[in-house]
């Protein structure tokens, strides 16, 4: 009797254990086969980035020479630059606008025209981004031809546009696991809806705001499409620089190049991971 009771109980215990997709079958060699079909590419870039010699596909010896001669190359660093200033300005006022637009579709009663919101927000994620590109070169065109104005101000309207969305994400994210227990106690101590939400709702929602500011710079760091298409002359990003110098001639200083993104990326990435894991 003793026994069966026992059966029963392990049953029991097995049947209230949350659904785990780790436990399904083929789950870990799944995992690792996504793992190296994503990864594996990247091994012989890094590698060649290495590479003593001219050529990127015969190995002549282990040398840092590439990294220097991109260091010191004035093109790579004014393009470099270029990007990070564009990157930098772009995240902060897609943060800006993400951070407004999540809150005007998760701390507001239920309204008409809620869902057309969320979908016109997050519509640089539902087209093509070569749609969204032509789409902006013809605006910015006419904009151009009537003004004669071709400075950074398109190619950072452009970056913010496409980023906001990537930002909106893990703010709308963080929002909704929110517990608003103390939002609504400090209303109930006649906080005013600006103290509640500097005080109360803002420091909370800081970690969601960092992530979505990292990975919109990321997303407008490493961008070419777009910028291909929206800048004016002397206006090269690193990425288009590299794709300038593919269509010239390929040296292993593109792969050095494209390792330094790569570990920029896998670190800011790194970071957001990390960030958004962080509990309210």
């Amino acid at each position: 009797m003793s026994g069966l009771c026992k059966k029963k109980v392990r049953v029991m215990v097995t049947r209230s254990r949350p659904f785990s997709i780790k436990r399904m079958p083929g789950f870990s060699l799944l995992a690792l086969a996504c793992f190296f079909a994503l990864y594996m590419p990247l091994a012989p870039l890094v590698v060649y980035s290495f590479n003593a010699g001219n050529n990127i596909a015969l190995w002549e010896g282990l040398s840092l020479r590439w990294y220097v001669a991109a260091w010191e190359n004035d093109l790579v660093q004014s393009a470099a630059i270029r990007s990070v200033v564009v990157a930098t300005i772009a995240s902060v006022i897609a943060t800006v606008l993400a951070t407004m637009a999540a809150l005007g579709t998760t701390r507001t009663r239920p309204y008409r025209g809620q869902t057309s919101i969320y979908a016109m927000v997050n519509q640089p994620l539902m087209v093509p981004e070569i749609v969204t590109a032509v789409a902006l070169l013809i605006l910015f065109a006419l904009i151009k031809e009537s003004t004669g104005y071709h400075g950074y101000a398109y190619l950072v309207s452009a970056h913010t546009a496409f980023c906001i969305p990537f930002a909106y994400l893990p703010i709308r994210a963080r929002l909704e696991g929110m517990d608003r227990v103390l939002e609504t106690a400090a209303a109930d101590l006649y906080a005013t809806p600006w103290r509640t939400f500097t005080k109360v709702t803002l420091p909370l929602l800081l970690p969601g705001i960092l992530a979505g500011a990292m990975l919109a710079f990321v997303i407008s760091l490493d961008d070419v499409v777009i910028t291909e298409f929206v800048k004016s002359a002397g206006q090269d990003t690193l990425p288009t620089y590299m794709l300038g110098q593919l269509r010239r001639s390929i040296t292993p200083e593109i792969n050095a190049i494209s390792t330094v993104l790569l570990g920029v990326s896998v670190i800011m990435v790194t970071i957001i991971f990390f960030l958004s894991r962080k509990k309210t």
